[in-house]
């Protein structure tokens, strides 16, 4: 696919007031409290740890929620995303925030020749960004050429098992879309969007990828990158089987019956060598 970016990219402009406004990415809150963090930084705190002082990169950053959390907890946070309006949102959040944070558009992929190579401490990744691109391999290249000898990479996403489910509509999660990576995309042509809005959308085509963990793994090794850990969970910040999940205290959602059965989202972290 040549086109897959502008075919996205399209869907992802037009989505962005409506997230901005939307109640579940909790703008207001940020404005309001000082010391709030997004729901996926908060979720991921212990195994952050200390981030103060590191020079921080965001890919796939949207409209920075993540990001100026990750600078709320101390390091010097720079945000990458194709989408121009959320650039523009996410470095007006920053500036609102009184955050020294640079945001910028680009395509992941063109990430270290825009942000240079070897500039950073900790290249995070958030929930729902691996499944716009085609290329696993090229992905975790683009992270190791990002990284200082010593960096750390800091990803969390969505299971690709969950990515293959189908939930919505159904009494049970039913097994439909691809595991493994593929040449081709799954296209997607359905309005809406994962948060709260009453916006009708009129740009809905999409292309999407999976990538199975062990191909994750491998490619994030192949790269150069020591792997370092990885842990499984059974709830996404999202509710992602509409009608099939429960939602906890801290805005997690898991499966409403026997939970322990579908792996909903993964935390992995792997280091460039000294």
């Amino acid at each position: 696919m040549s086109d897959y970016r502008d075919v996205n990219r399209a869907s992802w402009d037009e989505r962005v007031p409506a997230h901005v406004a939307s109640p579940d990415y909790r703008v207001a809150s940020f404005e309001q409290d000082p010391s709030y963090l997004s729901g996926v930084v908060r979720f991921d705190v212990p195994r952050l740890g200390d981030i103060s002082g590191l020079r921080g990169v965001h890919l796939q950053c949207h409209i920075g929620t993540d990001t100026v959390s990750l600078a709320r907890l101390g390091a010097r946070m720079s945000g990458l995303d194709f989408s121009a309006p959320a650039v523009e949102q996410a470095q007006s959040l920053a500036d609102r925030l009184g955050l020294t944070a640079d945001f910028h558009v680009a395509d992941v992929y063109d990430a270290v020749e825009v942000l240079g190579a070897s500039s950073y401490d900790l290249v995070y990744t958030g929930i729902g960004a691996l499944c716009w691109l085609p290329d696993i391999q090229r992905w975790a290249d683009t992270v190791a050429g990002l990284l200082k000898p010593g960096g750390r990479l800091f990803l969390r996403e969505g299971h690709p098992m969950l990515w293959a489910l189908a939930g919505e509509g159904l009494e049970e999660p039913v097994l439909r879309h691809p595991y493994f990576e593929a040449v081709e995309p799954i296209v997607w042509d359905e309005g809406g969007t994962y948060v709260e809005t009453d916006v009708e959308f009129t740009v809905n085509l999409t292309h999407e990828w999976n990538h199975g963990l062990a191909e994750i793994i491998t490619a994030v090794q192949k790269a150069g990158l020591t792997f370092d850990s990885l842990a499984e969970h059974d709830s996404a910040p999202w509710n992602a089987m509409p009608g099939l999940m429960t939602e906890d205290a801290a805005g997690e959602w898991r499966l409403t019956e026997n939970p322990n059965r579908l792996p909903a989202t993964y935390t992995l972290q792997a280091h460039r060598a000294q």
